[in-house]
């Protein structure tokens, strides 16, 4: 497995990334955790010609394509775990005439993650608040939620966004990641891991049900072992000192692979294919602050050490032109990476 890392920038605090195309040109986006700082886009066949998303903006942990659209996308912005009452709101931005105009969508007092799904020709937003308010950075008291609302067809007419509670009482409500089957997502919190399924008929009822008990803080699903059923890679707790593989056995989920290196502050997980090769792949911001690729090799779980010290907060991967493209907001080191990996 051959490596190459490519610095895009020096990004403080760099927390989130995406991918989408602007103008039919595949961009990575990277937007930083702190308040007055950017996002930038940059073109995959032009690294050096980035474009300014926002200049000054902040707390964006999640960044998601608009379904269905062109040049158009929605983020969190103003998510600050320290400030209360907490801003955080969504946001929806459209690239126009080589600007992105930006339109609030609504507010929502700590959310944290979230996602849009397209069934048929509705998109439906499901987000996680990671507590319902708070008195100061390090008040629990009041668990998050997970809400849902069906998006109009034109944005503008914000007053028929409708939110509704799906489900209420989960501590600490930080991790999530969407199924394999784009049919719901996994959520991680306090009170485990709660398997959200969207509905498929106009009329009928959200799925919820708790798939594993314990003090999740972020979740990948994937078949990696090859056994043709999905394991499930956690942090564990909040911000945790533990990185586990669960596989599905006797019919409930039993811990197979400790993660084996120190750590503080692991903080996101994903699962995709690594040339090819079904992985997890995961970073960690303190004590080994590393990015790492987990696979099946021999009848075992594997680690490799992508980069040593960059502490990633989050993830995505790609495959383009024959290669898998993770790019990494790495926070520990202020930096915005692409790491190309070949055979």
């Amino acid at each position: 497995m051959n490596i190459e890392k490519i610095f895009l920038d020096e990004i403080y605090r760099c927390y989130s990334t995406m991918a989408m195309e602007l103008d039919g040109e595949l961009h990575y986006f990277f937007a930083s955790e702190e308040k007055g700082h950017p996002c930038y886009a940059y073109p995959h066949h032009d690294l050096k010609k980035r474009k300014t998303v926002w200049e000054q903006g902040g707390g964006t942990m999640s960044m998601i394509p608009l379904p269905n659209t062109k040049n158009q996308f929605i983020a969190i912005m103003d998510f600050y775990l320290k400030e209360c009452p907490s801003q955080s709101k969504l946001v929806w931005f459209t690239y126009k005439d080589g600007a992105f105009i930006q339109k609030d969508l609504f507010y929502l007092p700590f959310l944290h993650r979230f996602d849009l799904y397209q069934v048929q020709v509705e998109v439906y937003f499901i987000g996680a608040t990671i507590a319902h308010d708070k008195k100061d950075k390090e008040d629990w008291s009041l668990p998050g939620k997970i809400y849902t609302a069906k998006l109009p067809s034109d944005l503008n007419r914000t007053q028929d966004i409708k939110l509704e509670v799906l489900v209420d009482g989960l501590f600490r409500n930080h991790g999530y990641t969407r199924a394999t089957e784009q049919d719901g997502g996994y959520f991680g919190s306090d009170e485990g891991i709660t398997r959200v399924t969207i509905p498929q008929k106009m009329g009928v009822a959200w799925q919820v049900e708790r798939i594993l008990s314990g003090q999740i803080g972020e979740i990948a699903v994937g078949d990696v072992n090859h056994d043709g059923k999905e394991e499930i890679m956690t942090i564990e707790p909040f911000h945790g000192k533990t990185i586990k593989i669960y596989e599905y056995l006797n019919e409930e989920y039993e811990t197979v692979f400790t993660y084996p290196r120190e750590m503080d502050f692991a903080h996101t997980l994903v699962s995709a294919k690594v040339n090819g090769v079904q992985s997890f792949i995961g970073g960690i911001r303190r004590v080994n602050p590393d990015l790492f690729i987990a696979q099946y090799i021999g009848y075992d779980y594997q680690i490799i050490l992508v980069d040593e010290g960059c502490g990633p907060a989050n993830l995505n991967v790609i495959d383009v032109e024959g290669k898998t493209i993770i790019h990494s907001a790495n926070h520990t080191k202020n930096e915005a990476a692409l790491y190309v990996v070949s055979e």
